[in-house]
């Protein structure tokens, strides 16, 4: 088997930081690029439930959360990916799962590392893992993430926005 590409979608959350060992290893071992990933959920889509949505606003908050994202994700290549011989970044606006199809086709991906849930999961396999996994032409190899897992990001993140 050869892996030249791996793709880590992430959601910036502790969940999918769960997978970054996984992914380093795998890197390490077969000297792959990681591709890493992360999507802006397209707000713009949703219809006006109290009027039409101000699409200078939604830009806006794009543009924010596309500034925000690029920031962390230079963190987490920096901080965590230092070893590995090539990565790059993605940021894309849409549905999860679409836009990590999409990059598997547009980057010739090999192997798809991502957690079982991310950020808002309430269950032990998220509905995005789940659409990838029963929709990737190519293996996705899927890290658990435990219960304690989860209620432990909860508290460093209610920590974090009282600081």
């Amino acid at each position: 088997m050869e892996i030249n590409r791996i793709l880590w979608p992430t959601d910036l959350s502790g969940s999918a930081e769960r997978a970054l060992a996984y992914v380093k290893s795998l890197t390490e071992k077969y000297n792959t690029e990681i591709h890493v990933l992360y999507v802006i959920d397209d707000i713009a889509h949703h219809r006006g439930w109290y009027g039409d949505f101000n699409q200078s606003r939604i830009r806006k908050i794009i543009e924010w959360e596309e500034k925000t994202a690029r920031e962390r994700l230079d963190r987490i290549c920096s901080d965590f990916l230092e070893g590995c011989p090539l990565y790059i970044k993605h940021i894309a606006v849409g549905d999860p799962a679409q836009e990590i199809l999409k990059l598997i086709e547009k980057e010739q991906i090999d192997t798809v590392v991502i957690a079982t849930r991310g950020e808002k999961g309430n269950f032990g396999f998220g509905s995005v893992a789940e659409k990838v996994v029963k929709n990737s032409p190519v293996p996705v190899v899927t890290i658990p993430v435990a219960e304690t897992a989860v209620a432990d990001q909860a508290v460093e993140t209610s920590s974090e926005e009282k600081a």
